[in-house]
């Protein structure tokens, strides 16, 4: 049996080849819209691809396996399970073959038993792999977004990312349910899950890339509570905010869009051009070095780990967009340019030089600072604090009279801080704030400054939080 795990760093995604190496044969689990790195994989492993599936309607990135199932000339598997509005459109999937509970995929000599787990989402599938050469049992289950190594997947997403009201008890209850269905399962069953640390689809996701199911009954949480009501309870508390762009790629994923093929990036001359015509400045440069001097209007979203998450929430799907970087940083930030095509933004033009910034519109801006230990002087000057970190971090301790709008919901309801006068904006050590803060004064807020060092340096400096909603 082969088994081949792709993991994507910034995503924060897993997928996963499984094949026989016997037979030649192998099948995609969750993969991402670019097909070449899975036909890579395959031809370097020396298998073809027979089969393309997904554990679920991903809302993180957009789905791979339609366009990886065209590529490789390989039937597309999806569930047939859960249906209703938030299930696949089934005429957007031609051909495609629904698997149900119970249903089984023979991979030459590797088993693949379809389990029907909902509660991340209605339509959620677990594949239990059985090498049938060495054994009639399962060896593994490849659990997507439904078992984590520490976590469960969140059962919110469909109310909270979708709008889907008045769902997620309902799917924590499901999911309650999904994790009861493992008891006759063996402690020794290896658990292949979906994500790891760093992503949002949960809470508390630990940065290992597998476990045993033996170990999680040990040590995850989600097995160590026996009543349903105190599961729906600890499940749904403390879930962070979903990036603002997870509903549009849970919307496009079951409707069957396929990711765009990058352009050609355009030469200086046109990128000018374009920031001239109003195409969206996103310079990736830290953020001391964007504080100091950026083009006006432009949004900071520096590289880094946590770069589509931020961009996500923060970069509009309907607009053309200019990366700026350095010399040093222009290969890092056009391979970024190419990545956001993973969660549906495709119309980045190239990547300009920040020492070409005074030829674009409006000229040049700073962003001010302001050092943490000045935020109780500024308030009593009227001066209005933003915080931007999610609902449970402002609950654990909030500077007092701060106010919330976690970054996910910050383009949605920007224009509810027209009038509020000055604003100083701080998250939990400053990246998410000076994301925000940027944003704001690319929308016209004149009066921006981010808080160095954040809420962290805050507390650090002798100040005692206000706590609770």
């Amino acid at each position: 049996m082969l088994l081949r795990r792709l993991y994507h760093d910034r995503l924060a995604q897993a997928s996963y080849l499984i094949g026989c190496q016997a037979s030649k044969e192998a099948i995609v689990v969750d993969p991402l819209g670019d097909p070449a790195p899975y036909l890579e994989a395959a031809r370097q492993e020396g298998v073809s691809i027979t089969g393309v599936t997904e554990t679920h309607i991903h809302a993180d990135f957009l789905s791979g396996a339609q366009a990886l199932a065209e590529a490789a000339q390989a039937p597309l598997l999806l569930s047939g399970e859960g249906g209703g509005p938030a299930g696949y459109r089934r005429d957007a999937f031609p051909g495609a073959r629904w698997l149900r509970d119970g249903d089984r995929l023979q991979i030459g000599r590797v088993a693949i038993d379809v389990m029907y787990v909902p509660g991340h989402t209605p339509e959620h599938l677990a594949f239990l792999v059985t090498d049938t050469a060495a054994d009639d049992a399962p060896m593994g289950m490849l659990s997507g977004d439904f078992l984590f190594v520490g976590d469960v997947g969140r059962p919110d997403l469909l109310e909270r990312a979708a709008g889907m009201q008045g769902t997620m008890e309902e799917s924590a209850r499901q999911l309650y349910a999904s994790l009861r269905r493992l008891h006759t399962l063996p402690d020794y069953l290896q658990i292949w899950p979906g994500h790891g640390a760093g992503s949002a689809c949960g809470k508390a996701l630990g940065a290992v890339p597998q476990s045993t199911l033996g170990y999680e009954r040990r040590t995850n949480w989600a097995f160590g509570i026996r009543n349903e009501s105190d599961f729906i309870k600890r499940v749904l508390e403390g879930q962070p905010e979903p990036p603002a762009y997870f509903a549009r790629m849970k919307a496009r994923n079951a409707s069957g869009v396929r990711v765009g093929h990058p352009a050609t990036p355009a030469s200086d001359a046109a990128l000018r051009d374009a920031i001239a015509r109003g195409a969206l400045v996103v310079d990736v440069r830290l953020a001391q070095e964007f504080a100091s001097g950026h083009l006006k209007g432009s949004i900071n979203v520096p590289l880094g780990s946590s770069f589509l998450t931020y961009a996500g929430s923060v970069v509009p799907d309907d607009r053309d967009v200019v990366l700026v970087a350095p010399a040093a940083l222009r290969a890092s930030a056009d391979h970024a340019g190419r990545e956001l095509r993973l969660i549906g933004l495709d119309r980045v033009l190239g990547v300009f030089a920040p020492e070409q910034l005074d030829a674009g519109r409006g000229g040049l801006a700073t962003l001010p600072t302001v050092p943490a230990d000045d935020l109780a002087a500024a308030t009593r000057r009227g001066v209005t604090v933003l915080d931007v970190r999610n609902r449970s971090e402002w609950e654990e301790g909030h500077v007092p009279g701060a106010r919330l709008l976690p970054l996910p919901e910050l383009a949605a309801r920007i224009e509810e801080l027209r009038g509020v006068g000055p604003i100083a904006v701080h998250c939990q050590g400053g990246s998410r704030s000076a994301v925000a803060a940027s944003v704001l004064a690319a929308h016209g807020f004149d009066d921006v400054s981010n808080v160095d060092g954040g809420f962290a340096a805050w507390v650090r400096a002798g100040h005692t939080p206000a706590t609770g909603a």
